[in-house]
């Protein structure tokens, strides 16, 4: 029964990296024949790979494409329960080649990776080892990689031919490759001493020069950990760009029973319009909500809560509003918890954002206290500038879950600036930023400590008030929104 409701989550893209990631128990020819999970299942059933006592390949397997939701919902796992029976001697059975450290198949990632119009450069050079792959347009590149490894042109110890290639056609590729050959070296060596049959003494030898077992803080490990992999963001549209955008207050203060002192926030409008002008460059579906009470604010984020993302890689959330401390205010003047916002999007209650960025920016009311400067700087001497009190990062607010990113406009208890006609000096930087470094490939962390930098300094001509913006995340992988 679980088997069967699996294999109805699964796409036909994700049974071929299935078949893929298997290649090193199941014939090439057994796998062709494929054509659903379940005939997948029976295959693993024959070959004792998975019995009802023991699921731990099928939990590799879908713990290595990402579907994490499937672990959760129908394995009783997890992301973290994963990570660590993978480390213990063993239990990985994918082997390196076909995944590398942070969970993800080489070639797999690789093809996922691979746009149509690059696709079709591998194909054109390819023509004269794989002709049949030249003009047929259907053929993914899991087929192509596969039908690699039969001409024998593509193997463990073989990576030189695909790396070649990526060379005339993406750069970006082939250093991926490279990164993969340095931090397996060894695996390759040894396929090609058992290839050769060596002798024993010789297999001695050869392990002779194996490195030692690194500790976790060894110089080593930094190296290999410091080799990030990159978010999958290759769809189009990329994601949903929500855009919550609060301008007009006149209900909070004089349509409730108890009314707030809540200002109309001028020049929101102009952040807005930054916002979408910018993501939509990055390729995401705009789509802007304006002056929301509270109880709009939650239906419409469980509005998207509820969505098939499963052919989107990012989702991303901008409130623009009034509010206080770990929360914001929607235009009646009744707080949302930030909190409530950010855990809509977890694992568990969005299923096809699993391992996916979940991405918020918010800019709402957190204190009134201003941050003095130590040094007075006057790079912004706007006449029109509007105090606005804005939220910070608390821990409590986004999940302990992977893939969120949380960026917050100031520090807890301290205010922000928003001009009436410019906007607010975070949501600006942070667009202009974005517009100029996407471009050129920089991740996201990147980005978001030169809007630190660019707004920290700022400063008002009058009293030399200061702002600085803190971003906090749980990424596990560089984020980047590519242009092109």
């Amino acid at each position: 029964q679980r088997l069967l409701l699996i294999g109805d989550e699964l796409g036909s893209a994700e049974v071929a990296a299935l078949k893929f990631l298997s290649l090193d128990y199941i014939p090439m020819r057994r796998l062709e024949a494929i054509r659903n999970a379940q005939d997948f299942f029976e295959v693993l059933e024959e070959k004792g790979l998975i019995e009802a006592e023991d699921l731990g390949f099928l939990r590799e397997l879908l713990y290595r494409i990402g579907r994490i939701d499937l672990l959760v919902g129908h394995l009783g796992s997890s992301r973290e329960a994963m990570e660590r029976e993978l480390q213990r001697p063993g239990k990985a059975r994918v082997s390196p080649y076909r995944r590398v450290a942070a969970a993800q198949c080489l070639l797999f990632h690789l093809s996922e990776d691979i746009i149509s119009d690059e696709r079709s450069s591998f194909k054109f050079l390819l023509g004269k080892e794989l002709p049949k792959y030249k003009q047929n347009p259907e053929a993914t590149m899991l087929d192509v990689f596969t039908d690699m490894e039969k001409k024998g042109i593509l193997g463990e110890g073989n990576l030189n031919f695909l790396k070649k290639l990526c060379e005339e056609i993406n750069l970006s590729l082939s250093k991926r490759i490279e990164e993969y050959q340095v931090n397996h070296p060894d695996e390759e060596q040894m396929v090609v001493t058992e290839e050769q049959g060596g002798s024993t003494r010789a297999q001695e030898d050869h392990a002779r020069w194996l490195p030692l077992p690194e500790a976790s803080d060894s110089p080593g490990t930094w190296h290999q950990s410091s080799q990030l992999e990159a978010y999958k963001m290759t769809s189009r549209p990329r994601g949903v760009c929500v855009i919550v955008n609060n301008h007009n207050f006149e209900k909070a203060r004089t349509a409730v029973p108890e009314p707030k002192p809540l200002k109309d926030r001028n020049g929101t409008d102009v952040d807005a319009a930054a916002l979408s002008r910018v993501f939509s460059k990055l390729h995401f579906e705009i789509r802007e909500h304006k002056d929301l009470t509270a109880e709009e604010i939650l239906k419409t984020v469980n509005s998207y809560r509820c969505e098939d993302h499963r052919d989107r890689d990012c989702f991303v959330c901008c409130v623009l509003s009034h509010g206080k401390k770990g929360s914001i205010y929607g235009v009646d003047g009744e707080e949302v918890p930030i909190q409530k916002l950010t855990t809509c999007f977890t694992g568990q209650n969005c299923h096809s954002l699993a391992g996916k960025p979940k991405v918020f920016f918010v800019q709402a009311c957190q204190g009134e206290a201003c941050h003095r400067s130590v040094v007075v700087e006057t790079d912004s001497g706007e006449q029109d500038s509007s105090i606005e009190a804005d939220a910070r990062f608390q821990l409590s607010c986004i999940p302990a879950e992977a893939d969120f990113l949380l960026g917050m406009a100031t520090l807890q208890d301290y205010v922000s600036y928003r001009s009436p006609s410019q906007g607010t000096w975070y949501i600006q930087a942070l667009c202009q930023h974005l517009e100029s470094s996407c471009p050129r490939g920089e991740d996201i962390l990147t980005i978001l400590t030169a809007v630190n930098q660019e707004v920290s300094r700022k400063s008002c001509n009058q009293n030399s008030e200061k702002q600085m913006p803190q971003p906090s995340f749980t990424l596990r992988k560089r984020l980047i929104f590519p242009v092109n």
